[in-house]
């Protein structure tokens, strides 16, 4: 059966030895949007910008100005994503939470549901559009508009650990968890924000897993339980 899926990639799952881009793990990963694609499902994509921009790095930087600096960043990743999707033999538009017309199309719910059904991979850009808030709640927010059977979050990490693995060597896996325990524990999966909006509109599901091999997308679609599973 057809399903709507958005996928969160984050930037810096798109970057790799202190550059913007490693071309090779960014076209395997277009390449695995293509066959999600040609599987029947319905795609769309929010991107992170973590391999150009993070964070307010700037000393004293107005936080306003950063976040915009992030998520232009977010622009040019599908911008890029969008044109490897196209070589690799797939339909793709890009659509912009940020007006600018002579490089993307204006994000509107309606027409991007019409893409996706049209068979287009849909790369959803600008985040938000609004600072203050991150691409994690930004996904949601679209998965949300358009009506999106699952939430795929490919990450740097490969799911939901009881503490950041990387600093704490008793952290565990979580294998599943509702949005509010993850919230109530603070688990750092996605920002409050997102998890809010997760649990208010009932997403069905959001999965957490590891794109070190964006051959994982298709495994967690043909039913692969790696990761974690976060659900109402």
């Amino acid at each position: 059966m057809s399903k709507r899926i958005i996928i969160k990639l984050s930037g810096e799952a798109l970057g790799g030895d202190g550059q913007v881009f490693d071309f090779r793990q960014a076209e395997t990963a277009a390449k695995v949007l293509v066959r999600a694609a040609q599987a029947g499902n319905q795609v769309g994509v929010v991107i992170g910008a973590g391999n150009i921009w993070r964070g307010r790095q700037g000393q004293d930087m107005d936080a306003v100005t950063a976040d915009q600096m992030g998520m232009l960043g977010t622009v040019i990743n599908c911008l890029y994503m969008a044109d490897a999707v196209r070589r690799a033999g797939a339909k793709a538009r890009v659509m912009s939470a940020i007006e600018m017309p002579r490089v993307a199309e204006v994000f509107h719910a309606g027409r991007a549901i019409e893409y996706m059904e049209q068979g287009e991979i849909v790369f959803f850009a600008g985040g938000s559009g609004n600072p203050f808030f991150t691409t994690d709640t930004a996904v949601v927010l679209r998965a949300v508009e358009t009506k999106a059977d699952i939430i795929l979050l490919a990450k740097n990490i490969d799911g939901v650990y009881t503490a950041d693995p990387r600093k704490d060597p008793t952290a565990t896996l979580i294998k599943d968890i509702s949005y509010e325990e993850a919230e109530a524990r603070k688990l750092r999966v996605m920002d409050t924000a997102a998890f809010t909006m997760c649990a208010e509109q009932k997403v069905p599901q959001v999965r957490v897993f590891g794109l070190d091999d964006p051959e994982n997308i298709l495994k967690v679609l043909a039913g692969d339980m790696m990761g974690t599973v976060l659900h109402p």
